[in-house]
Order: C-alpha cells, then sequence, then structure tokens
C-alpha cells in the first residue's frame, strides 16, 4: 500500500474512533459502564464492595437457592416498569425492590397473594383504601368485600401517626401499594437476600405479625401439641424441602405455612393463605364465608395426613359451636351499645369514652382469642384468655351502661342497659 493509502486508512480510523467517542460521551453513564449479568457472574462484582460494607448480605446470598440457580444480584434489582432507576456506581439499579421484581419470576404466587388479606385488605385496614387506585380497590373487593373500600381504622387515628407508622405498618406493609403499580413485598416473610422457603415456613417468622392479643396465632401455636411437637422434633425435619415436592417425611409436624399454603403430598401450593379458610374469624362478629366448603374441604386435605375423618370431624364442630357461643356474647355487647347510642348516651366519635374501649376489648381481643385457640387447639386460650375475659367485660360493660343511663337520670332503663341475660357456653 502506498503512503497515501496508508494516511488516508489511519485518518479515516482515527475519525471513527473520534466520532464514536463523541458519540460515546453524550450516552447517560449508566449505560457506558453497566456491567453484564455475564461480567456480574463471572466476577462477583457486586460482591467485590459488599464484602466489605455489607457482609452479611453477601453471606445471606450464597446460603440461598437462588444463588446456587445463578442468580445474580442485578437480576432482582434491575429497575422494572414503574419503578425509578438509580446509578449506584455504574450500575443502574432500582431505588426500591418490590413484589413487580419477584414477579418476574414468579407470576404464579404474586397472582396468588394477591387475592389474599396479605394483599391489599392488610394496609387498607389501617390506611383505608386512599392509597390504593380504584382498578387496585375493585380487584381487592372481588375476594374481600369491605375490606379494601374503606376508612382507616378508627383506633389508630385515635393513637397518631406515631404510634401507626411505628407500630400497625410495620405489619400491615405486608400488603403496602408500591408506586410501581404492584401491592407488597415478599421479602416480609422470605427475607431479602435469603430468599428462604425454610424461613418462610417457621412458625417464628407468621408470629412476627401474627401474634398479642388481638391475633395470638404465635402463642396458641407454641401451646398446642403441633407447637409442643415441632420445637421438639424441628432439628430433624428437612424445612427448606421444594415446596411441590414436600412430603411428611420432610415435615412430619406443620408449622402455618403448612396448613395454610404449603403443597404437602400432592396438595395444590398457594400463596392465598384464604383458600383453606372457612369463617370470617377476625370480624366481631364471625360468619361464614362465601367459600366456607370448600375451604373445609381444602384444610381438612391437610389435617387427614395425621388426623382420622372422624376426629377431624369433631374438632371442627367443637370449633363451630365456640364461634357461635362468642358471637352471642358479642351480640349481648352490641345490644347495650346499640341501647346507649339510641338514647343519645355516647358521643359520635369513636374511642372518646370508656366503655367504648371495654367494648372494643371483649371482641377484638377476646372473642378473637377464644375462636383462634378453638381452630387451632390451644385450650387455655379458648378460657382463660378468651372466655372468661369476654365474661368479665361483659359483666363490666353492663355496669358501666348502667351508670350511664343513672348519670343521665334514666333510671328506668338502667336495669335493661345492664341486664341483658346470658347465654350458655357449653358446645352445641
Amino acid at each position: 500500500m502506498s503512503f497515501r493509502g496508508v494516511f488516508i486508512a489511519v485518518f479515516l480510523g482515527t475519525a471513527l474512533l473520534v466520532a464514536a467517542f463523541m458519540i460515546n460521551r453524550q450516552r447517560p453513564r449508566s449505560d457506558v459502564s453497566y456491567p453484564s449479568d455475564a461480567l456480574v457472574r463471572a466476577t462477583g462484582k457486586c460482591a467485590e464492595c459488599h464484602r466489605r460494607e455489607t457482609s452479611a448480605v453477601v453471606h445471606e446470598f450464597e446460603m440461598s437457592r437462588h444463588s446456587a440457580a445463578g442468580v445474580n444480584c442485578l437480576e432482582c434489582h434491575r429497575p422494572v416498569e414503574g419503578q425509578k432507576p438509580m446509578d449506584h456506581r455504574g450500575f443502574t439499579i432500582s431505588k426500591t425492590v418490590t413484589a413487580a421484581n419477584c414477579k418476574q419470576c414468579h407470576q404464579t404466587e404474586y397472582d396468588q397473594y394477591l387475592r389474599s388479606r396479605h394483599a391489599a385488605p392488610s394496609w387498607a385496614a389501617v390506611s383505608g383504601k386512599g392509597d390504593f387506585t380504584a382498578e387496585q380497590v375493585a380487584f381487592a373487593e372481588q375476594y374481600h368485600k369491605g375490606a379494601v373500600d374503606r376508612k382507616p381504622m378508627s383506633i389508630g387515628e385515635r393513637e397518631g401517626p406515631v404510634a401507626v407508622n411505628a407500630g400497625c405498618l410495620k405489619c400491615h406493609d405486608v400488603g403496602r401499594p408500591n408506586a410501581d403499580g404492584s401491592i407488597g413485598s415478599c421479602t416480609a416473610c422470605h427475607a431479602r437476600h435469603a430468599a428462604s422457603v425454610e424461613l418462610a415456613r417457621t412458625p417464628e417468622t407468621c408470629g412476627q405479625c401474627h401474634m398479642g392479643p388481638d391475633h395470638s396465632q404465635i402463642e396458641i401455636y407454641h401451646e398446642s401439641k403441633h407447637g409442643v411437637l415441632f420445637n421438639a422434633q424441628k432439628v430433624h425435619m428437612n424445612l427448606a424441602a421444594r415446596p411441590k415436592n414436600l412430603t411428611t417425611k420432610d415435615m412430619p409436624v406443620p408449622t402455618c405455612a403448612t396448613c395454610h399454603m404449603s403443597g404437602l403430598e400432592g396438595q395444590k401450593v398457594s400463596h392465598d393463605v384464604t383458600e383453606r379458610l372457612s369463617y370470617w374469624l377476625f370480624a366481631a362478629h364471625s360468619e361464614k364465608r362465601p367459600t366456607y366448603q370448600q375451604g373445609q374441604v381444602n384444610m381438612k386435605e391437610t389435617c387427614l395426613k395425621c388426623h382420622t375423618t372422624g376426629r377431624i370431624d369433631q374438632f371442627y364442630k367443637d370449633a363451630e359451636a365456640v364461634v357461635d357461643s362468642t358471637n352471642a356474647q358479642v351480640k349481648q355487647a352490641d345490644d347495650i351499645m346499640k341501647g346507649l347510642r339510641e338514647a343519645k348516651l355516647l358521643t359520635p366519635e369513636p374511642f372518646d369514652e370508656p366503655i367504648e374501649y371495654l367494648y372494643f376489648d371483649l371482641w377484638h381481643y377476646f372473642g378473637r382469642t377464644a375462636k383462634h385457640g378453638a381452630f387451632m387447639g390451644g385450650a387455655d386460650f379458648v378460657q382463660w384468655h378468651g372466655f372468661y375475659e369476654m365474661n368479665l367485660k361483659l359483666v363490666e360493660l353492663k355496669k358501666q351502661a348502667e351508670e350511664l343511663r343513672t348519670a343521665h337520670g334514666d333510671k328506668s332503663k338502667a336495669e335493661g342497659a345492664g341486664g341483658v341475660k346470658q347465654t350458655s357456653n357449653t358446645s352445641r
């Protein structure tokens, strides 16, 4: 090649490089420095920094099934539709990881979860419907009428935002509406980097929220024979077994997930924790769910792994008798409160008078406890933490109602306010 030809080739090559450089300079930094999935997987680029700064996160991820399957950090942290991207040391990641990221691979589980009370009804129970779109409200109302299309809880408004934000919403954010249009966070049960099915099967995971006087499931579970056996035998169990292949050899004793979600020996796996329920036990007056019959069939299928049909049917009969009896007690309290309101002896404002807290405790704490104890095998919670407290509160309620009427000169009705006839607690 002549000198002239070499010069032209060098000139053109240089010009192309300069042009490419100039064009490249106009691209966002995240585009030009963004490592590929292959590079991240091959070099451990994320762990390079995070081993120094948040080493436990790396260790948690390395123990996970995601890690074993070759899933890398970017596949979960990259922005999906509706999420705000951020530049993180040359990586483009989402500012917030939500259920929208998880559903890229776990769409079925997400769809099941959306039908459950863990989704929109959980958040709305505290904050009302204001944070949801009209479409989200309509979807949830198909499955849980009145659970999302509602006002914020009045006791929360009385306690104030500090109590709500630092208390109530720490659990109820399992159904938080996200800016990207999704609802909730799978990490509430599975943890962020461990992504563990074993963790989700552990009773204490559910017990982070399902505890205390208004939903004391974890306390009831540990009192029950199921809980006692689990604590004695858990070291021999395979809690990490794959959900679709779970057998009674892996888990011969049930935890919360076994009864409400797991696919035990061919049973359908579900992230809708309401599919095996037959009553609205959380309500003041517990009615059968519209899916009552199918709910019992689904739950009894799990029970049959250990118990005979006759024993299961008797268990349900006894538990439903407790529901009938608590309903009768609450009805007495309802009648007393209704009478006081009709007589205009209570203000329209909720939770501004002692008797309203007494009524609330009766059904929200002790009525619920008795019912949950009955359906979960916690005898002490049925009686001492349930019926005994309900009876005590009912006596106190009648007394306060009588005092209110007397104080307002309504002596002729004072006896009626406190003298509603007590019903029997005996099983039918």
